[in-house]
């Protein structure tokens, strides 16, 4: 007889050598394989060690979970991450099960345990995101914005039955750092003599220097309300320059690097731009580009090229053993993506992102 499945919360241990480590180790473990057997990019989820930081200090996002479990077998896990700010009402899920467990119940059992607990604490809008393989599909799903299609998976059926919409579609793309850096020194000068003396490039690695972090704090909390969202409705965030050193600090955890290159405005001092590479305590393994951000009222001066092109020049000098760097952009972001081309970025998979309101 197959034993049942049980549902019991992901703990976050002290330190992932301890004792009751294990739960959250399988998470972490479990995100990689479903990552791989979904677009076969196992390195798009975080490690345990990257993912634990964050879940120690929950002053900006609550983050929680729930185990499937079969018997002493994990079969899947849900986490769940709810942002702190004052009338937040987003929760957002990743749900985590294996094609080999996928079917039997446990995809819909962590899905219902996750609703739960957002009504629980008082949220009415649940998101959470699909991956998919750049392949044509008998059903192609387009979201609420028209564009880009991503094909019907095991993940977007449940979904669909369970009351969520498709709203947009992301592209992940990913730029080969081995090869000639000779388009992006070109583009950088072009863009450079374009943006001319009203603008200036300002660059470094977390920790943020204190002088910075008032004016990096302004523009990171613009990434929710510039950049290109369709009907998704993420939480306003309110950040200052304490905020700004507890991500810092939480980024950095577990030995991971992160370089920002970013754009002053010189007749005002304010940031107005901003592209941030990470990469984790293996400087060989693959570079994850975080936020990347021109402030609506300064585009059209090739901010974006400036930032972007400027930090992956410098990541070679940090992290010259990477490979190769992964990004996601919004398909209805034409001018980010037009960026990312030009420079030699290709699409590897694709994202769909999916909202349900209660």
């Amino acid at each position: 007889m197959t034993a049942p499945i049980t549902i019991v919360p992901l703990v976050a241990p002290a330190a992932l050598d301890g004792d009751d480590a294990a739960g959250f180790l399988a998470s972490g473990e479990l995100g990689h394989r479903v990552c791989d057997e979904m677009v076969g990019l196992p390195d798009l989820a975080p490690t345990a060690a990257q993912m634990l930081p964050a879940w120690h200090d929950a002053t900006d996002t609550l983050h929680t979970g729930f185990l499937a479990r079969r018997g002493d077998l994990i079969v899947g896990a849900v986490t769940i991450d709810y942002a702190q700010d004052a009338g937040a009402r987003a929760a957002e899920f990743d749900l985590l099960v294996p094609e080999e467990y996928w079917g039997a119940g446990v995809e819909t059992a962590l899905l219902d345990r996750a609703e739960d607990e957002a009504r629980t604490r008082g949220r009415d809008v649940l998101q959470i995101w699909s991956l998919h393989r750049p392949v044509e599909h008998d059903r192609m799903l387009v979201p609420k914005t028209g564009w880009g299609r991503v094909p019907a998976i095991g993940l977007t059926d449940l979904l669909e039955v369970q009351g969520y919409l498709l709203e947009q579609v992301e592209r992940n793309s990913e730029l080969d750092l081995t090869a000639d850096p000779t388009p992006l020194r070109e583009s950088l000068a072009r863009a450079v003599e374009r943006a001319r003396a009203d603008y200036r490039l300002v660059e470094w690695n977390l920790p943020t220097p204190p002088e910075l972090r008032d004016g990096y704090a302004d523009v990171l909390a613009r990434l929710v309300t510039d950049a290109p969202s369709g009907d998704m409705e993420f939480d306003a965030e309110v950040w200052d320059a304490a905020r700004v050193v507890r991500r810092d600090a939480r980024l950095m955890g577990a030995g991971q690097m992160v370089s920002v290159a970013a754009v002053e405005h010189v007749p005002s001092g304010a940031i107005v731009a901003y592209n941030e590479l990470l990469i984790g305590e293996d400087r060989s393994g693959v570079t994850h580009q975080f936020g990347t951000l021109v402030a609506r009222e300064h585009r059209g001066h090739r901010l974006g090229t400036i930032v972007k092109c400027a930090n992956l020049l410098r990541w070679r000098g940090l992290a010259p053993a990477s490979t190769r760097v992964s990004t996601f952009n919004a398909e209805e972001n034409r001018p980010m993506l037009d960026i990312n081309e030009a420079i030699g970025f290709v699409p590897v998979s694709y994202a769909g992102a999916w909202q349900k309101k209660l």
